[in-house]
């Protein structure tokens, strides 16, 4: 007989989280676990599901990528006419959730949310491979179009507007920060009894350590 979603099940068993193990500074850890990651050669271990809201509280969730981190917070960027950039707009605060299955291991991050300034944007945007700068100008993003062949007859105009010349950033397009208050370690443990770090920020350089119940 087939599985059902209910008999879908697995014990996390390959490592623990102790308080002795993590760096103070939350900050530090993410790299830490971040590097790792990186070196056990993940898909995508910079995906990252992104959960914003809109003013009467409904919410909504998905996925994006990081592209830079530091002691200020994790970057991220969007067109800010999307549906996350409106509700950022109206809401700046978000939750991020990375999910790194094969460590066993989640990373929960809430705080608030600034845009980065011009000048970093343009940094990333130059950065980016000539069709993805065209496909910023190109995509309404969230908006609703009649065909696929809307979007791709738009990619064809920029293409023929920017032909032989550099692409500029849309004034439209750019970086969001999520300044972390609280960022939550998760390892997976048998018996479902994980183990679950909490950082709350108790102000600029300082963080409250607390264990949480699995």
């Amino acid at each position: 007989m087939d599985k059902t979603v209910a008999d879908l099940r697995k014990d996390y068993t390959l490592e623990g989280l102790s308080e002795t193990d993590i760096n103070p500074n939350p900050l530090i850890q993410f790299q830490r676990w971040f590097e790792q990651a990186l070196a056990a050669q993940l898909p995508e271990p910079n995906a990252m599901t992104l959960a914003t809201a809109k003013p009467d509280g409904q919410p909504s969730a998905r996925m994006v990528l990081l592209k830079d981190f530091d002691e200020q917070g994790f970057v991220f960027f969007t067109n800010y006419k999307s549906h996350k950039g409106q509700e950022l707009a109206a809401n700046p605060q978000a939750a991020l959730v990375f999910w790194w299955p094969e460590l066993e291991r989640q990373v929960r991050i809430v705080g608030t949310v600034e845009k980065i300034s011009p000048e970093q944007s343009d940094s990333y945007f130059e950065m980016r491979p000539p069709n993805s700068r065209l496909g910023a100008w190109a995509s309404n993003q969230s908006q609703v179009i009649a065909t696929r062949e809307v979007l791709e007859q738009q990619l064809q105009e920029f293409q023929q507007k920017y032909e032989n010349q550099a692409v500029p950033r849309p004034p439209h397009w750019g970086g969001y920060r999520v300044i972390p208050t609280g960022i939550e370690f998760w390892q997976g443990r048998p018996s479902r009894l994980h183990d679950r770090l909490l950082y709350t920020r108790c102000n600029h350089n300082n963080w409250k350590i607390e264990r949480l119940s699995p």
